[in-house]
């Protein structure tokens, strides 16, 4: 296992790019609205901003968790669960590709292309990043299997999360704000035999794409350093 030191400084520059993939983001944007005179695409600046509280949040619990007091533990468990009410925020904006094509705006559809995989892959990349965070305090805690199964765990309920973030528009504060009528309009919605089907069917695919993702980057880590 390396030292904290070590695993500090690996965390500083993962945030150090995805912070530099997020600025590219932004000048796409401002670039794509310089040029078409428009606004379109504006709306994954805020999307991106979502996508980045997932891995700040599990950074801030992952310092926490490292403590290892007693105090520092009762706050672990509530904040995990504040996580990952935001967790599928980061993957969602893969989700954003639906638009291409939309706007007949004066730019070339392969900028429109590049911008949202810009966007798309960095969301992508902050909830890897944030996932494994809070892997390894799982796994510190109870052992490599609970932190895998953490892992499928949290991966199925992101991906019926983004499921309800795109196509019944529900956002993550919406549970603080009036979670009882989100519950009885979200029921209402899903109960309909199409629309289980449309949300076991995007779920599946989803969550099976982010593993993917997540076990190739998680190979690609662990040769170098053993673990994040």
């Amino acid at each position: 296992m390396p030292c904290r030191s070590h695993a500090t400084r690996s965390h500083a520059a993962l945030f150090v790019v995805l912070g530099s993939g997020s600025a590219m983001c932004l000048a796409l944007v401002a670039g794509r609205t310089v040029y078409s005179h428009t606004g379109h695409f504006q709306f994954l600046i805020w999307n991106l901003f979502l996508a980045w509280i997932p891995p700040v949040l599990a950074a801030l619990i992952y310092r926490i968790a490292i403590l290892r007091s007693d105090p520092a533990r009762w706050i672990v468990v509530p904040a995990a669960l504040v996580w990952l009410l935001f967790f599928p925020n980061a993957p969602y904006i893969v989700t954003d590709f639906v638009h291409l094509g939309q706007f007949h705006d004066n730019v070339p559809g392969w900028f429109d292309v590049m911008l949202v995989a810009w966007y798309a892959w960095t969301g992508l990349l902050l909830g890897v990043v944030s996932l494994r965070l809070m892997q390894e305090i799982v796994a510190r805690a109870k052992g490599n299997t609970a932190g895998w199964l953490f892992v499928v765990l949290v991966t199925a309920a992101g991906s019926v999360g983004i499921y309800l973030g795109r196509f019944l528009r529900w956002n993550s504060w919406n549970l603080f704000r009036a979670p009882l009528a989100l519950a009885d309009t979200g029921w209402d919605r899903v109960s309909r035999p199409d629309a289980r089907e449309l949300m076991l069917g995007f779920a599946v695919l989803f969550a099976l794409l982010f593993l993917f993702v997540y076990v190739t980057a998680y190979l690609l880590w662990r040769p170098r350093d053993g673990q994040m």
